[in-house]
């Protein structure tokens, strides 16, 4: 199984030990968290994975990646598009409108930049009272030279988070979204004769285990059944 970290930390870990606490009755249990940057995912995603087994200690593989991937490895060879564009030969690279004011605010966003370096005008109601001064990792850009953020199910949209394209006035797209998921680049998600619902792929793509994680979930536990039979 595969969670976000925080689940080893609900209710003073007690429903993570628990669970590990039944299943090793009768398996061997591993339990780790990793970043997906590690395994070769292009983006900043930290992930609890636990493995158990009948036949042994079952241990994920180290990570091989020797350089960080960035941004700019992903999706930097994708045509250019403008906000509310679909590229006419691919459906999915599509990006979602933009109303004025966020056009505006993303003009003057810098890449890893935030909402901090627009005028005072531009800036949301909520983030000029105090409680809202932290969040601080919304309406940003990306930056080319480095990792992503956090691929979400909001992905698609430039208030979610840092989604911001790091040089296109607009939100990454579907397309973009998934190769920072490390999904094949001809990956369709909904059938050909299918229409293409922004949000529905887009949770899709953020929900999902990025590919290479998964890929190295699957050979560990190939290498182990390999190695106990």
């Amino acid at each position: 199984m595969e969670n976000v970290p925080r689940l080893a930390s609900f209710d003073d870990g007690s429903v993570l030990d628990g669970f590990i606490n039944q299943l090793e009755t009768d398996y061997h249990v591993t339990v780790q968290t990793v970043n997906c940057c590690d395994f070769g995912a292009p983006q900043r995603r930290s992930r609890l994975v636990l493995l158990a087994s009948k036949l042994g200690v079952l241990t994920l593989e180290p990570p091989k990646c020797i350089r960080m991937q960035t941004v700019r490895d992903a999706i930097g060879h994708l045509p250019p598009l403008r906000h509310g564009e679909t590229h006419p030969s691919d459906r999915l690279h599509r990006a979602a409108g933009l109303s004025p004011l966020n056009l505006e605010r993303i003009r003057l966003s810098k890449p890893s930049g935030t909402w901090e370096d627009w005028p005072a005008r531009f800036r949301a109601k909520c983030h000029q009272r105090r409680s809202g001064q932290t969040y601080r990792n919304v309406y940003g850009r990306m930056s080319w030279d480095d990792a992503a953020p956090t691929i979400t199910t909001g992905c698609h949209g430039y208030g979610r988070g840092r989604f911001g394209h790091p040089e296109q006035d607009r939100a990454i797209s579907l397309r973009e979204a998934a190769l920072l998921q490390t999904f094949p680049p001809d990956y369709s998600f909904v059938a050909d004769d299918e229409a293409v619902h922004t949000s529905r792929v887009g949770r899709h793509i953020g929900n999902a285990v990025p590919v290479v994680l998964g890929e190295a979930i699957a050979r560990s536990i190939a290498k182990h059944i390999e190695e106990t039979e």
